[in-house]
């Protein structure tokens, strides 16, 4: 038995976050949508009780770091499943790029695990189970259009974005996610409007959505790696109408309302930047059947 799965990626068109909890945790409010970049996913059923991951890409661990083998671990344990499974993932997301790969790789891995193994759960129980994992993984399982809070296991489903284009462009560099948060001065920071950007999507207005982007943890980012801003600046300069990081970066994302000007501006960036990708915004949830 074989079950393929797409693990779309999520870019973050607005990221507050408005504390740090007494567990480590930052509190978040974020607009997440996922767009027309993914990995796929490969679940063959093993009768040897293994938990197997595979990738040609050199950068994604086959152990228990992967966070799909930590899915597959987590719903075997959880419901005494005794045969084994095979993941392969084949990565078209760059990886550590503040698009949530891993994230969406494991949670594919709950959706196709979910009917490779007939275990009949509801996509909220497969969401709490991503939980676990890790801080995207929920929002992931559902893929769409979502407020997520809390420490970003806290989902409300919204309208999708109106349609247009998304360009992205990963520089050469690592950025650590848990050093920006470490930098982020709650106090020094302007803060995005959050419940605006959820009113422009609601309204399907791109020029209100482009006008409401923002990202809390672009500017600490941006002051570590010089880069970074480099490829925002030249994004806007060759034509995207809003730019902004995505998640903790070093991604940046740029959005495009007309096509005409899709190709120029992806021409520009590969002159500055070897991972430049365009897709369409997707914003629609994932089918679990």
């Amino acid at each position: 038995m074989r079950i393929l799965e797409k693990a779309p990626a999520k870019i973050n068109l607005s990221l507050d976050v408005t504390r740090k909890r007494p567990d480590g945790y930052h509190e978040v409010e974020m607009i997440m949508t996922t767009i027309d970049l993914a990995d796929r996913i490969e679940l063959t059923e093993l009768a040897e009780d293994v938990v197997r991951v595979s990738s040609h890409n050199r950068f994604v661990p086959d152990d228990q770091r992967n966070l799909a083998y930590q899915a597959a671990k987590l719903v075997k344990d959880r419901y005494n499943v005794k045969k084994g499974v095979s993941i392969m993932i084949t990565k078209v997301i760059p990886v550590a790029a503040g698009l949530a790969g891993g994230s969406s790789d494991a949670a594919a891995t709950l959706r196709g695990l979910n009917r490779l193994w007939n275990l009949n759960l509801s996509a909220e129980t497969l969401a709490e189970l991503g939980a676990e994992i890790g801080s995207d993984v929920s929002f992931c399982v559902y893929g769409g259009t979502a407020l997520a809070t809390g420490r970003g296991e806290k989902i409300k489903h919204i309208s999708p974005p109106p349609h247009c284009w998304v360009i992205l462009a990963k520089p050469t560099i690592g950025v650590s996610t848990a050093e920006v948060y470490r930098q982020l001065k709650l106090d020094e920071v302007e803060h995005p409007d959050v419940n605006g950007m959820i009113d422009a999507i609601e309204e399907k207005s791109f020029p209100k959505m482009c006008s409401r982007l923002g990202n809390v943890l672009e500017s600490v980012t941006l002051d570590m790696h010089p880069e970074v801003a480099m490829i925002k600046n030249q994004m806007k300069r060759f034509g995207a109408d809003a730019v902004l990081m995505s998640g903790s970066g070093p991604t940046v994302f740029g959005l495009v309302q007309y096509e005409s000007k899709v190709q120029r501006i992806y021409n520009g960036l590969r002159g500055f930047c070897d991972q430049v990708y365009a897709v369409r915004m997707i914003g629609e949830q994932n089918a679990l059947d």
